[in-house]
């Protein structure tokens, strides 16, 4: 009996003999295509039947773009799971993946990601409180701190941190800002247990907003979470909060924190998701007070 195919959207970067293993039971296979057009063509092709489950990775986007109802449906009938190596799949229409018929089951891995995407929130946080931008750019161009300085940096000790989303990235990054003395207040769909939530006070959104001195987006990328904080949510915010982004770029309305920025009633920003990746917006490249990291 033939063995069925499996196919890779991506590059894998570590786990290769792992993969390579797959060869004992399934034929391993790539796509020919490089853009979306062509990875439907080449689904109607035939030449992807008998594939029966793939693996993807975030960047696979750029051959296939969002799974939607078009590309969900131009999958061979033989195709059925979809492993997907991240924790948040937004790029992924999970509704129509249901609705299909056979279903495509679509696995994620919501729990690999944790312990680097709270380090990279931690970094960013200290590196907005203290603004080290300005000076790290102001160092490189032999202006030593700046000219004019920059403002006074802020300690981490005794700020509160409010968490957006206390999911296990959330929970991981609250732990690691505990040892810098910041006390963390967070806001979840429903109330954690005391044991998950870790000592950290449970509080509604709007207070949330009203109390954070450092608001952290922990949340994934919904029809529900889409800018999820916008203008009127910044006005509701203590002035000169700083806003830290690792979850998924549109929970934050872009356009709305640039004007935050400008107008200081958000003081820094530290951020590793956009709107429009890679495309970041013009005021956020243009303002030293926010940091920026390529997801």
């Amino acid at each position: 009996m033939a063995k069925p195919k499996v196919l890779l959207l991506g590059k894998i970067d570590h786990a290769t003999q792992t993969w390579e293993n797959l060869s004992d039971i399934a034929d391993l296979i790539q796509p020919q295509s490089t853009n979306r057009a062509d990875f439907i063509a080449e689904c109607k092709s035939g030449r992807l039947d008998g594939v029966a489950a793939c693996y993807r990775t975030f960047a696979s986007a750029s051959i296939t773009g969002p799974w939607d109802e078009e590309l969900i449906a131009a999958l061979p009938r033989s195709w059925t799971v979809c492993a997907h190596n991240g924790a948040g799949y937004d790029q992924i229409d999970v509704a129509a993946c249901s609705a299909r018929d056979p279903p495509l089951r679509v696995a994620n891995v919501p729990v690999v990601p944790d312990d680097a995407t709270a380090d990279t929130a931690v970094f960013l946080i200290l590196g907005a409180l203290r603004g080290f931008n300005t000076s790290l750019f102001a160092a490189r161009e032999g202006k030593w701190r700046g000219q004019p300085p920059p403002p006074l940096g802020h300690d981490p000790q005794g700020k509160t941190l409010g968490i957006l989303g206390m999911g296990g990235i959330g929970r991981n990054m609250m732990r690691k800002c505990e040892a810098f003395g910041m006390k963390a207040i967070y806001h979840n769909r429903k109330k954690l247990s005391e044991e998950l939530a870790g000592g950290a006070e449970y509080v509604g959104f709007e207070e949330l907003l009203a109390r954070s001195d450092v608001l952290s987006l922990n949340l994934p990328l919904n029809k529900n979470t889409r800018h999820i904080i916008s203008t009127p949510e910044f006005t509701k915010m203590k002035r000169g909060i700083i806003i830290i982004n690792t979850a998924r770029g549109a929970v934050m309305d872009e356009s709305a924190l640039v004007s935050a920025l400008e107008s200081g009633q958000v003081a820094s920003a530290g951020l590793d998701v956009y709107e429009e990746e890679p495309k970041i917006h013009e005021g956020l490249l243009r303002n030293p007070h926010v940091m920026l990291l390529p997801h």
